[in-house]
Parts: structure tokens; C-alpha cells; sequence
């Protein structure tokens, strides 16, 4: 994935930078994705997607590292925040082959993992099918791309 840095701000009412992802937001809890809210999107934003991904997970999957937890794009460009349990937009698949999110799970004994939120945003409306890989959404979507902000949380299963 390409990178393209801007002043916008990503956060997460559950967790912070670097932060302890609460169980309930974990697959070990009740599997609910965080609230997050982020600013500042770049002029000219007309779409907006959010990722989760963890790059500790030890595959290697659609051509990167890691594991996809959740992929939702063609969020309308005033998009500002996502609710607790959010379960709009529309979904791309997931690495535990499902769609929507799907939250910490890292293997027994991994140790810490680091879950990689991103808040991404879009030159024009992409109005992208549900169900893409991560490598399909990528791949139409990365040429749109204005800007991007992470945050990450960490979480350790028990």
C-alpha cells in the first residue's frame, strides 16, 4: 500500500495511541468494532474507508503481511465518525473469511500483537462492490487516494 501522509487526526473513544484494545472489542469479547472518529480530512474529499489490519499475525496473505480484521469503504465523504458496533458502509472480506469486522484474535502464546486502524480518504465517490479482498479494494481505490491517518491499538489474547 502506498502511503500518503495528511493532518488529519484519528481517534478512538476505547483505546489510545498505542493503547490496550479492550477485550470487548476483541473476538475473545462481544466482537464489536471501537468507535472511532477522526478530522481534517484533505480538500477534496469525496469517499472515505476505514482498515483494520494486523501486521504481527504470521501469514502472508493477498500479497502482504498479516491479517485484515475489517475493510469498509464507500463512506460518504461527510463521514466523521464510525459508532460503536458499526456495521454500514459497505464490507470487504476479512481474513477469517467473513465480511465486517472482526476483532483481535492473535494466536495462542503470540504475544502482544499491534491492530493497525487506518482512516483513509478518496478523490472521487469509488462506489466499489461489496466483498473485495483487501488486494482488490487496494488496487481500485489506491489511485484515488488523497490522504490516510493510523492508529494503533495492541491486544494480547489470554
Amino acid at each position: 500500500m502506498g502511503f500518503a501522509p495528511a493532518d488529519m487526526q484519528l481517534s478512538c473513544s476505547a483505546f489510545s495511541a498505542h493503547g490496550a484494545i479492550p477485550r470487548k472489542h476483541s473476538a475473545e469479547g462481544e466482537n464489536v468494532s471501537p468507535a472511532l472518529s477522526w478530522s481534517n480530512m484533505p480538500e477534496g474529499t469525496q469517499s472515505v474507508a476505514v482498515i483494520c489490519h494486523d501486521p504481527d499475525a504470521p501469514l502472508v496473505q493477498n500479497g502482504l503481511y498479516g491479517f485484515v480484521h475489517w475493510l469498509c469503504y464507500n463512506l460518504p465523504a461527510d463521514t466523521t465518525e464510525l459508532p460503536e458496533g458499526f456495521d454500514g458502509g459497505t464490507v470487504g472480506a476479512n481474513d477469517f473469511g467473513d465480511s465486517g469486522y472482526g476483532g483481535p484474535m492473535p494466536p495462542e502464546g503470540h504475544g502482544m500483537h499491534h491492530y493497525y486502524f487506518w482512516v483513509m480518504a478518496f478523490d472521487t465517490a469509488l462506489d466499489l462492490p461489496a466483498g473485495l479482498s483487501i488486494g482488490q479494494f487496494l488496487t481500485k481505490a489506491e489511485p484515488h487516494l488523497l490522504g490516510m491517518e493510523r492508529l494503533i491499538g495492541t491486544y494480547r489474547r489470554d
